[in-house]
Formats: C-alpha cells, structure tokens, sequence
C-alpha cells in the first residue's frame, strides 16, 4: 500500500452532515495512478513507488520516457512523482481514492496561485502608515536597516518581492467523503493550488 495519490483540484463545492450542517469542501479527483517503478532499499536506499497520472499524448514523449511507461502497460503519463509505500506492490498496479476514507487527516501540496510582485502590505500583513496629511507613508514598507551597527539590511528581512508561485503545504485537511466511483475526495479545508492544478495528496503526517 501507498502513502499517497496524485490529483487534480476540480474546485469548491459544498455538502451536508448527517446532522444537517453544510459544509464546505474542495474537490479533488484524486486517481486512478498506475505504480511506474518500485524504489527499495537494496538498490536506491529507500522504500517508495512511482506513480504516474493523467493521459498524455504518445507522439508527445520521447522515446526514453515511452520505455519506461511500456513497464507499466498503461499509456504515457503527464505527471510522474514518488510516494513511501508500506506493504507491496507492483509495477502496473492502479490505486484510486478508496485508499482513504471519510474522517482521515490528509496532508495536500501544490504550486500555490502566484500573485506577482507584491508590497509588504499584500505579501506580509504590514499595518502601512497614515493616509492623510501628505505623509506619503501610506502602503510604504518603512525603515529597513540601521544607520551604524551592523550597517546592512538583515537576511531575511520582509520586503516587496514575488508572491505565490511556489511548493505549499497544507496539513490536516479532513477528508468528508469519497466516491470511489467518480475517483473524488471532498476534503474539508483550503487546498492550495488554481482549478485543474496537480495536487500530492498524502496521510497526514500529524494524524
């Protein structure tokens, strides 16, 4: 068994509890994923599975990477990522979204939207200063350094710069339902990411 699948965010919707209560959720079609490679200890020094996901057109992968595909007996792939697997499994074997079921905690990555270069009151929160009487402090970031000692701006300093663009985690996400038959999972929190982007979904690791 795999730790984890391969995914793309369809969106937000919503749904209700058994209760009565609505709750939000975002969809996520999570699988099915052929297992490409089997990573072990004795050859690459660690456990894991790869695994490929979503239809890619033949004529556009070359001929190494259509080799490696032909293992697996599936087609060509458009993503290719590593998972930790507990248990065995096999090159060609498929998983889809029953490996995880209502109430789990999951950990889910992706490229967050980038947003483009941004001021520190975007980016990072910043109060700004007044926005009357010319004080010309409005959305400014302020002073950033000292005048003798150490004389330079600090690493690591919260300034202006690109925003967005790049690897997010979000942990504890719950999943609320899984329809298997559709290859869904509802999952109850923000996953990062635009619509149609390729998300990693995996058991949490605080769970």
């Amino acid at each position: 068994m795999i730790n984890g699948l391969l995914g793309k965010k369809i969106g937000m919707s919503q749904t209700y509890a058994a209760d009565g209560r609505r709750i939000p959720v975002t969809v996520i079609e999570a699988g099915p994923c052929t297992v490409l490679q089997l990573k072990t200890v004795g050859t690459d020094g660690y456990d894991a599975a790869q695994l490929g996901f979503g239809v890619k057109s033949a004529h556009r992968v070359n001929k190494p990477e259509m080799g490696h595909f032909k293992k697996a007996g599936q087609g060509a792939f458009a993503f290719v990522r590593e998972f930790q697997t507990a248990g065995t499994c096999a090159v060609g074997d498929q998983f889809s979204c029953d490996i995880f079921k209502p109430g789990d905690r999951i950990d889910v990555t992706a490229t967050s939207k980038g947003k483009g270069f941004q001021g520190v009151i975007k980016r990072w929160g910043f109060s700004g200063g007044r926005a009357s009487h010319g004080s010309m402090f409005k959305r400014r970031t302020g002073s950033i350094g000292q005048s003798a000692t150490p004389a330079r701006v600090v690493k690591g300093k919260k300034m202006p710069g690109q925003m967005g663009n790049q690897r997010t985690t979000t942990q504890n996400l719950v999943v609320v339902d899984v329809r298997p038959e559709q290859n869904l999972i509802l999952v109850c929190g923000a996953v990062p990411g635009p619509k149609n982007g390729l998300v990693e979904i995996r058991k949490g690791i605080k769970a």
